[in-house]
C-alpha cells in the first residue's frame, strides 16, 4: 500500500532557519540505530510506536556540511540524508526487529526517492554503530532482496556525525496530528 501525500505544507523561511533541536545525551542501558528512508517525519512515526524504542531524534546525516539546516539539505548540495536516531532498550527490543521495520516501511529499490519526495536526502540508509550492526544490516539486506524484483540500492555505512534537526520536526506527526509525507507499507 502507497500513502500518497494530497497536499502540502507550507513552512516560511523562519521555520527554515530556526535553531536545532538540542542533542540528546546518550541513554545508560540503551544502545542507538540510525536509519534513513524518505521523509523523517513517517520513518521516526514508525520506530516511536515500537515498544522498547525509548527515544528518537530526527536529523541529519551521512553528509559533508557541518551542522546543516533543513534548509541547506533540501538544497541537494550537502550529501546529508534526513535520517532517525534510535535509542533502543536491547532488553525489549533487538537491532533485527529495528531491520524488520525499516524495511517495511519504504521501498529500498528506488534511489533517492520515497513517493513524492525526491532527492538525496530521501536515500534509503542505514548507518551501523558498531560493527555486530554491519553484520546484521547486511545479512537483512540480503534477505530482503528475496522480496523484491528490482535491487535493493540501500546503503550501509558506518555512521558519522549526527545532526538534530530544527525543533518543528521533532515528532512531527504527534504535534501536527496528520500524515504529511509519503510511506511504503507491505
Amino acid at each position: 500500500m502507497t500513502r500518497e501525500r494530497k497536499g502540502t505544507n507550507l513552512l516560511n523561511s523562519t521555520d527554515l532557519k530556526r535553531p536545532h533541536a538540542a542533542s540528546p545525551e546518550p541513554l545508560q542501558g540503551a544502545q542507538r540505530a540510525t536509519f534513513a528512508a524518505g521523509c523523517f517525519w513517517g520513518v521516526e512515526a514508525a520506530f516511536r510506536e515500537l515498544d522498547g524504542v525509548v527515544r528518537t531524534t530526527v536529523g541529519y546525516t551521512g553528509g559533508n556540511t557541518t551542522d546543516p539546516t533543513y534548509e541547506q539539505v533540501c538544497s541537494h548540495t550537502t550529501g546529508h540524508a534526513e535520517a532517525v536516531e534510535v535509542w533502543f532498550d536491547p532488553a525489549k527490543i533487538g537491532y533485527r526487529d529495528l531491520l524488520h521495520t525499516f524495511w517495511s516501511i519504504h521501498n529500498p529499490t528506488t534511489r533517492d526517492r520515497q513517493g513524492w519526495d525526491v532527492g538525496n536526502q530521501y536515500r534509503s540508509a542505514i548507518f551501523f554503530h558498531e560493527p555486530e550492526q554491519e553484520t546484521l544490516a547486511i545479512a537483512s539486506r540480503d534477505e530482503e532482496q528475496a522480496s523484491w524484483t528490482k535491487p535493493i540500492v540501500t546503503e550501509i555505512t558506518p555512521a558519522s556525525t549526527f545532526y538534530a534537526a530544527e525543533e518543528y520536526h521533532q515528532r512531527y506527526f504527534e504535534k501536527q496530528g496528520r500524515a504529511a509525507c509519503a510511506a511504503t507499507l507491505r
